[in-house]
Formats: structure tokens, C-alpha cells, sequence
């Protein structure tokens, strides 16, 4: 009898123990279940870094990129498929040059881009991810392109206010102008300007109507479009287009007279169309090579004349911004 309860009391240890054993076993199995239905995606599941070795093809494009930011400005992209997808995981990638390697954007990991513009040249890319965390499209990069205008530094200001020496003038291309260009007329015209102006009033010396008056008669134009391509200058005036092909004719330097100094950069007809004047003269605050972000031209038929108007500017920017834009960069002025 002895022996029988011990034989029992071990058959129901190991039974138990069984039991236990196929208990665990069931519950590892759940808990796999359970930890792969569960999964999440971690910055560990895949490298999020150097994309020198993304093999994606380029088939996002970037939406939103100004012409040029000041410094400071808010720079709001978006990255738009070519083909639709279902994926969602993005990642946005800068870098400040070409020799220094991509970094991912910490935050950005949507389809829009939001973010500052602090640094001149910065080049910024968008890369969709596949289910799995694998690059699929990605963007060319777009570049940010801050000009201040007046510079960083006290040299610069002084030049864009009129201040500067002889020697600092260099002569200029016409490649410097080159691109599609929008007169700010119309803009005047339907009030959208009326804020600049309003700006203007708060430190200046005339109310906001009486610069609006100023600017009128400044801005007045039936050239409401300028297209500059290979030294080849075209016009639009009145639903009519004239074009003619225009050589350097040097700079002259001119004092106003308030004191300060503008440089106009000349240029004259060498061929086309006899509607086009025989000079054009760009004035936009710089004084020596350098690609224009906006611009005041005089044209007529007699240089030495158009050098004396100092009252009627036509003011040109570039005719992929709209009036958002035009204010936000005369009001940094």
C-alpha cells in the first residue's frame, strides 16, 4: 500500500509538471502571436542616415520652394507622388553642400516639410519607405536659396543702401537677369500691395496713402512681362510680344539726392524687333556680378536722357511667385 501512494503522489508531480510544461509552451506561442501582430516600427528597423546608397527611383516632387527665403522665413514644402501609393512613412533628409553627407530631419516624417530657413544653399530631399522600411521614391533636392538683400555683414548693408566706392562696381552679364519676369503694377493696382505700403508708413515719413501714390507712379507700366534668355530680351506689352537681342554698354554710377549712390547697368540693341527700345538700363542694388531677385528697368532710345529719370521704375519679379509672395519679400526690405 506504501508503495502504491508513492507511486500515485509521482504520478500526479509528473502530471502536474506536464500540465505546467504544455501551459508555458501555450503561452510562449500566444505571446509570439501576440508580439508579431503587435509589431512597431522602431528608427532600429532600418537606417534612417546616410541616403548616398538609396537606389530609389526619383519620382516625388517637391512642392512649395520659394524663389528665395529671407533669413528667418518659414519654409513649408510638400512632397508630391507621381504614381499614388498606400505608403505613409516618410522621412526628409538635408544637407548643407554637395560634399557633406544627407542627415535625416528629425520630426518631419509626414509629406510636409516645415522648417526655417538659417542657412543659404541648404539642400533638402523627401524619401517614401515601403511596408518593408525600405526607400521606394524619393525627391531630387530642392535648395534654399536665403538672399537678405542688404547682406550680413556692414559692407553689404552700406552698398544695398547707396553707400559704396568706385572701385567696388564691376561690370555685370546680362545672365544676371536672365529668367521669367512679373511687373508688381497690376499687383499696386488691386490693393494687394496696400500692406507693404501701410509697413512703410509706421517708420517713414509719408502716410501709407501717399506712398501708395509714390509707388504708383513708380511701378506704372504697360510691360506687365519680361522674359531674359541668352542675351535675348523679350517684352509684353498689350497682348503684343516684342524680342531683341541686347549687348553690355557698361554701368554708370549716379548720385541722388539724398546723397546716396545706384548703379545702372546698361545694355543696348544690337538686333530684332524695331518696337524694343535701344537701351535698357537695370538698377536692383547691386553693385557687381550676382543673380537678381527682383529689379528697376528704364528703357527708351537715348542713354544719356534715361539716365535723368529717377521717378518712373518698373519693378520686376520673378513670375513664379504670387502676391503672397511679392509682399513677403518687400516688407523685408
Amino acid at each position: 500500500m506504501k508503495k502504491l501512494l508513492i507511486g500515485l503522489s509521482s504520478l500526479v508531480v509528473l502530471s502536474t509538471y506536464l500540465t505546467a510544461c504544455q501551459g508555458t509552451k501555450e503561452k510562449e506561442q500566444v505571446n509570439g502571436i501576440e508580439k508579431e501582430e503587435s509589431e512597431v516600427h522602431t528608427d532600429e528597423d532600418h537606417s534612417h542616415g546616410d541616403t548616398n546608397d538609396f537606389e530609389a527611383p526619383e519620382k516625388i516632387n517637391i512642392e512649395g520652394v520659394a524663389d528665395h527665403y529671407h533669413t528667418g522665413d518659414a519654409i513649408e514644402l510638400t512632397a508630391e507622388q507621381d504614381e499614388k501609393t498606400d505608403y505613409d512613412h516618410w522621412h526628409w533628409y538635408s544637407r548643407e553642400n554637395a560634399d557633406e553627407e544627407w542627415e535625416v530631419v528629425s520630426g518631419q516624417e509626414t509629406d510636409t516639410f516645415i522648417g526655417e530657413a538659417t542657412i543659404d544653399g541648404l539642400e533638402i530631399k523627401a524619401v517614401l519607405f515601403d511596408h518593408d522600411h525600405k526607400p521606394h521614391v524619393q525627391s531630387a533636392p530642392v535648395k534654399v536659396v536665403i538672399d537678405d538683400h542688404h547682406g550680413h555683414d556692414e559692407e553689404s548693408r552700406q552698398i544695398y543702401q547707396g553707400y559704396f566706392e568706385d572701385s567696388q562696381v564691376e561690370d555685370r552679364e546680362l545672365s544676371d537677369w536672365e529668367g521669367d519676369w512679373q511687373s508688381v503694377y497690376p499687383y499696386l493696382l488691386s490693393g494687394d500691395l496696400d500692406e507693404v505700403f501701410e509697413h512703410k508708413a509706421e517708420d517713414g515719413d509719408k502716410t501709407a496713402d501717399e506712398y501708395k501714390q509714390y509707388y504708383t507712379v513708380g511701378y506704372e507700366t504697360d510691360v506687365d512681362r519680361i522674359i531674359i534668355e541668352d542675351n535675348i530680351v523679350t517684352f509684353f506689352e498689350n497682348d503684343n510680344e516684342y524680342a531683341g537681342e541686347y549687348e553690355s554698354d557698361g554701368y554708370e554710377i549716379l548720385t541722388y539726392e539724398a546723397g546716396n549712390r545706384g548703379v545702372r547697368f546698361i545694355f543696348k540693341l544690337v538686333d530684332g524687333s524695331d518696337e524694343m527700345p535701344q537701351y535698357i538700363q537695370f538698377s536692383d542694388h547691386n553693385i557687381y556680378p550676382v543673380d537678381s531677385h527682383h529689379f528697376h528697368l528704364y528703357w527708351g532710345d537715348d542713354r544719356e536722357a534715361l539716365l535723368d529719370e529717377v521717378t518712373n521704375w518698373p519693378t520686376y519679379y520673378p513670375s513664379e511667385l504670387d502676391k503672397d509672395g511679392i509682399v513677403r519679400d518687400m516688407l523685408a526690405h
